[in-house]
């Protein structure tokens, strides 16, 4: 039984059609990024799953249960963690007072103390939650989530407002969740965040999903034209090179849907010629290219590619 599966849902606010007809399915232990503009609907769509909003049609079931059934509400609650873009916390309390607080909501929760040395919040276990920064916070916010040991996380935003190095502990907190078993729905701006968590993702524009599937294949990525890029050998010009290229130096780039063999013949080229090579690269459209295409914010970025059945870049 998947974790989630979600068939038809609909949700209106008067004339205004907020979710359409949305359908999709997280397997249990997966990572999924439900990924759209502000207003595409997807935070309807969480609010439905968590129990936080009716739907007026489809079916959802979530762990087993309809997170619209009334009498199953608790049952539900119990088996989940959510993580919002804003938690109100107490601010006088210390981070580890409010997470023994709300340990005690749940059957089975995670020890306390591990819960701070997950999050990275180890000195600053008793400090009280007003003294923390903002990147602090959303460490503490991600720690009242996870500390009911849940069989499903819904993470919004998680990694707003931290730098580098905290978005990359996050990250290992959640591939560390998910290895556990832990089933995870996440919203993300961030693309990289998408494409390095995810098992799984979906595009919602409009109230509809417009793209669905692992992120290195989604709308298409691992089809059509690569780009191959380089630096050119010192002393050497592009019209000494075994293949046409675009550019002049010292970076020269080529754009093939056979990158195998355009690779073979750079190679071999370069080992016959003792050629240096450098910055050699070798990409397709990324997720956010995808991402801005599917959702209406940069229509004119792609043409259609009939032969490989995707967007490609224009």
């Amino acid at each position: 039984m998947p974790a989630v599966s979600v068939r038809g849902l609909v949700k209106s606010y008067g004339h205004l059609r907020a979710v359409d007809g949305v359908s999709f399915e997280v397997q249990a232990g997966e990572v999924f990024a439900l990924l759209g503009p502000n207003g595409a609907g997807k935070t309807t769509t969480i609010e439905i799953l968590e129990g936080f909003r009716d739907r007026d049609a489809g079916e959802v079931q979530v762990l087993g249960i309809d997170p619209g059934d009334r009498r199953s509400g608790q049952q539900l609650r119990s088996q989940l963690g959510v993580v919002l873009q804003e938690l109100a916390v107490e601010p006088f309390l210390s981070v580890r007072q409010v997470l023994q607080r709300n340990a005690g909501f749940y059957p089975a929760p995670r020890p306390v103390g591990e819960v701070i040395e997950l999050v990275g919040l180890a000195e600053k276990a008793d400090a009280k939650v007003k003294t923390l920064s903002g990147g602090q916070q959303r460490r503490l916010d991600v720690g009242l989530g996870i500390v009911g040991r849940p069989s499903l996380l819904f993470l919004d935003e998680p990694t707003t407002g931290l730098d580098p190095a905290g978005r990359r502990s996050s990250w290992d907190l959640v591939r560390r969740l998910s290895g556990e078993g832990t089933t995870v729905i996440l919203t993300t701006h961030y693309m990289e965040e998408a494409e390095t968590l995810a098992d799984q993702v979906a595009i919602i524009a409009s109230g509809k999903i417009v793209a669905q599937g692992p992120p290195a294949s989604l709308g298409g990525r691992d089809q059509g034209a690569a780009t191959i890029r380089f630096r050119l050998p010192q002393g050497v010009e592009p019209s000494e090179l075994p293949m046409v290229v675009a550019g002049a130096g010292p970076t020269v780039e080529l754009r093939t849907d056979r990158e195998l063999e355009a690779l073979y013949e750079l190679t071999r080229w370069a080992l016959e010629h003792e050629a240096h090579v450098t910055g050699l690269t070798v990409s397709r459209h990324t997720l956010e290219d995808v991402y801005l295409q599917l959702t209406g914010a940069d229509p004119d970025r792609f043409h259609s590619d009939p032969a490989a059945g995707a967007p490609v870049p224009s």
